[in-house]
């Protein structure tokens, strides 16, 4: 610990820190001296009758850089953030420490030094004298580096901290006196024998935020002056009966995906670049009733059993959520957020997605009941491209959607949505994509729509589409056009079916007409890259033609993606056919004038 050597210091240290075992209430132990050991023995300093505890199961020590735990030798062994440890340290109240079936977190060190200045310093007029005995204690909230060390210095030295440091202390802060307030909010309704599960949304939110203003009203000087209490009621709202950190970010348009590795972490994606948030939750126990909260609307559940669950929000925004034993640093939720307004071919256009040329294409391809996949990788804009293209099929057409979680939003009248269901607690009723798209031919669809063929519904799916279900639209994780017709061989022979290769290439290339190409650069811009029609088989092999496709340049100084999207000159086989038929078709947006572009 280093001291100024112009005083004579006597230190006393000690620490404070939160202990639960099970579902009991938190309590606070004081910590006299710099080591603490905990067992169930009574020679420990903290004592707990637990068959899960060692006679001294582990030992907390104060050090210069802040608190240290360490394993004495027990079977169960000492845990942080779900990692076995035999010495860690320095601890932040973040951390959460597990010693068999007992919970700690760090709560404050207090430094107690009484100072006696050198005679050359009492006789100095620029340092006012120290009183006899100086209290210096560290914020009650420690940041990721662990616990400050004391200083002493006069009213005219200035401690400068970095723009992140403060806005992380800010963060810290917080979150500490959050977590506070929300378990004095749960101890008050259980006080007052609320049950939560009889109110309806409106009233819970009501009459927690009242009991929360009470309680921070109640802390008064306790709360830091710096700490605003808006916030900090605003926050333990959200946290107790809304999305916790997430509101903000869900109310954020700019903000197209939300993602919550653990509860210290959270990061999200605006304008196509990720970046972490100084906003956290205050618990694993916080991010799991925030997962709870949305998937028990709609019937679905997580737990140890089952952990791993998609559901949606009630604006249609994808959701996935995996908890431990799987996630190991935690409860991780993915929240893939839909535009508030429906999107349209013309909004493609402005952001440079696509050219008018191809759009136009587009149109005629959904109008003539052609057979499209939409492919690209995860966050390409898949679903999003799908929602478009719906926008040109006629109101007439009676179309059933198909999906894993329900994200499509079309506008026809004629629409049955249909979603899957996961197994029950005893692993029973499960109802998978692929019967709800052999159900759905017995639904009279002029168009199926399948949010995603990930499994042996691809067959099924490629049936429907030869036998008079044209105009159907599905997606498809691929890389390229080409890869697409690997993945739907591939996802065929998931069905289980024993079929031919040669025979799975002639299903497909009578089946599909068009595959749209979507790609995401690591600018962050989403374009159109193809528009590929399939013209059959030759010599066992599918063959492609592409119509349209955008011709990368370079990157420009912002690292942008600069190119322009062409035609390559070859008609669609099925334009032809419309000419015979004595329809009149524009053949001018398939010339390879060229239409630079810049992501």
């Amino acid at each position: 610990m280093m001291l100024d050597n112009t005083f004579n210091y006597s230190i006393s240290a000690m620490f404070d820190f939160y202990y639960q075992r099970g579902s009991s209430r938190r309590k606070v132990f004081q910590a006299v001296g710099q080591h603490c050991s905990i067992g169930s023995a009574r020679s420990n300093d903290l004592v707990i009758d637990s068959r899960q505890l060692s006679k001294r199961q582990a030992e907390l020590r104060l050090e210069d850089t802040g608190v240290f735990i360490r394993d004495v030798g027990s079977l169960t062994g000492c845990w942080v953030n779900r990692e076995r440890v035999v010495d860690f340290g320095p601890l932040s109240d973040l951390d959460e420490v597990e010693v068999g079936d007992v919970r700690l977190s760090l709560k404050s060190v207090r430094y107690s030094a009484a100072a006696k200045p050198s005679k050359d310093i009492l006789e100095s007029d620029s340092v006012a004298p120290l009183t006899s005995h100086t209290s210096v204690r560290t914020p009650s909230v420690a940041g990721a580096s662990g616990m400050s060390t004391p200083t002493v210095a006069d009213d005219s030295s200035a401690l400068a901290l970095s723009d992140d440091s403060d806005a992380q202390a800010a963060a810290d802060e917080m979150a500490y006196w959050g977590q506070i307030v929300h378990e004095q909010l749960l101890f008050q309704m259980d006080l007052q024998r609320k049950d939560v599960n009889r109110m309806s949304d409106e009233v819970l939110r009501r009459e927690s935020d009242d009991l929360i203003k009470d309680i921070i009203g109640r802390l008064g000087t306790e709360l830091p002056d710096t700490l605003d209490r808006a916030r900090l009621a605003r926050n333990v709202l959200n946290e107790s009966v809304g999305l916790g950190p997430l509101e903000e970010f869900l109310d954020d348009e700019s903000i197209t995906e939300i993602m919550v590795n653990n509860y210290k972490e959270i990061f999200i994606e605006r304008d196509g670049k990720l970046e972490r948030s100084q906003v956290t939750f205050s618990s694993d126990a916080t991010v799991s009733a925030v997962i709870d909260r949305i998937i028990s609307p709609l019937g679905r559940r997580i737990d140890e059993s089952s952990p791993i669950v998609d559901a949606r929000l009630k604006d249609g925004s994808r959701v996935n959520a995996i908890i431990p034993p799987l996630a190991l640093k935690g409860p991780s939720l993915t929240i893939r957020k839909f535009p508030k307004h429906r999107m349209k071919f013309d909004d493609l256009i402005a952001t440079d997605a696509v050219s008018s040329a191809m759009v136009d294409f587009l149109k005629v391809c959904v109008e003539m009941r052609k057979n499209m996949v939409v492919s690209g990788g995860t966050g390409s804009g898949k679903t999003t491209l799908l929602n478009v293209l719906s926008n040109f099929i006629p109101a007439t057409d009676r179309i059933v959607t198909i999906e894993d979680a329900a994200e499509l939003k079309l506008i026809q009248p004629n629409l049955v949505s249909l979603e899957s269901r996961p197994p029950n607690l005893e692993g029973r009723g499960e109802i998978p994509i692929r019967d709800l798209v052999k159900n759905s031919l017995r639904m009279r669809p002029d168009r199926i729509v399948v949010g995603e063929c990930r499994g042996g519904e691809a067959l099924d799916m490629l049936q429907a589409m030869n036998t008079g279900h044209n105009g159907s639209l599905t997606t498809i994780h691929a890389n390229n056009p080409r890869d697409v017709l690997s993945r739907l061989e591939v996802l065929v022979l998931m069905a289980g079916m024993e079929l031919p290769v040669s025979a799975i290439r002639e299903q497909v290339a009578s089946a599909v007409d068009l595959i749209i190409q979507q790609t995401r650069f690591p600018c962050g811009s989403r374009k159109i890259t193809r528009i590929t029609e399939i013209v059959g088989v030759e010599s066992g092999t599918v063959q492609l033609q592409d119509i349209f496709k955008f011709q990368q340049h370079a990157f420009d100084e912002n690292k942008r993606v600069v190119g322009h999207f062409e035609a390559t000159g070859a008609i669609p086989s099925f334009y032809e056919e419309l000419r015979y038929l004595g329809y009149e078709m524009d053949l001018s947006n398939f010339s390879q004038a060229a239409e630079s572009v810049t992501a």
